[in-house]
């Protein structure tokens, strides 16, 4: 294939791009995700599974850096995909076996750090992500990075109303835990039916009043005070944990 020089604007909201051998192969690997174009280096290609649809442009490394923002790390090889289609929580609840860990969002809207979840989500066995429609990062190039792979694995349902979703979340069963430092109860003591429901606050507001009072118990992380509070993606990562061994 004929070497062509792009220099193509940053992807939009309805076609983003994502960048980083992780995250490409798996949305790649994908057969929910349309992949509608790469730019790849020859070698990264080599260890792509590009489909013989996806018009595949040559590139360097400067050239790829000029596709994702900020010169992004994109490891030689960028890719522009659609938007998966949306997943309904009652599908997910529906599905949920009779053990399970749900993880809630309340406007957390750094893409590193929801990116992050979605990695520690897939590595605790999480059954989905339910964030609001609004005040959440877009399914975007640095949500995916982030994610390393964990964005084409773990179901992420897109909400309006949180307080409305926990009332559906707790008609199937879930227990629903809400993560606060000003909690009095640690986390191992609220723990303790099969399923549960974990509910993360904005760094900073923490989750919202209206949040707070759909959640059947506040617990916190036994963090010592030698440290005012985690990044929300640390404490994520830990809270999953926990709910996976209780």
């Amino acid at each position: 294939m004929a070497r062509k020089r792009s220099h193509q604007p940053h992807s939009n909201s309805n076609r983003p791009r994502f960048w980083g051998k992780h995250a490409v192969a798996a949305a790649l690997d994908n057969p929910e995700r349309r992949v509608l174009r790469a730019w790849s280096t020859r070698e990264a290609a080599e260890l792509m599974n590009f489909p013989s649809d996806v018009p595949v442009t040559f590139a360097d490394v400067a050239d790829l850096g000029r596709l994702v923002p900020n010169d992004a790390p994109h490891q030689g090889v960028v890719i522009e995909v659609a938007p998966l289609e949306d997943i309904w929580l009652g599908d997910v609840l529906g599905d949920a076996p009779e053990r399970a860990v749900l993880l809630l969002l309340d406007q957390v809207t750094d893409p590193h750090n929801v990116g992050a979840i979605f990695r520690s989500a897939a590595a605790f066995g999480a059954i989905g992500i339910v964030t609001q429609d609004r005040h959440s990062p877009t399914e975007g190039g640095v949500l995916a990075k982030a994610a390393s792979g964990a964005l084409e694995t773990v179901p992420w349902v897109r909400i309006v109303n949180l307080a409305r979703a926990l009332e559906e979340i707790a008609e199937a069963g879930f227990w629903r835990i809400g993560l606060t430092g000003d909690a009095t109860t640690d986390l191992k003591d609220a723990l303790g039916p099969p399923r549960v429901a974990l509910v993360l606050g904005a760094e900073g507001p923490g989750m919202r009043a209206n949040v707070r009072d759909h959640s059947d118990a506040l617990a916190r992380l036994p963090i010592s005070s030698a440290i005012e509070s985690l990044n929300v993606s640390n404490a994520a990562a830990i809270a999953l944990y926990a709910a996976s061994i209780a």
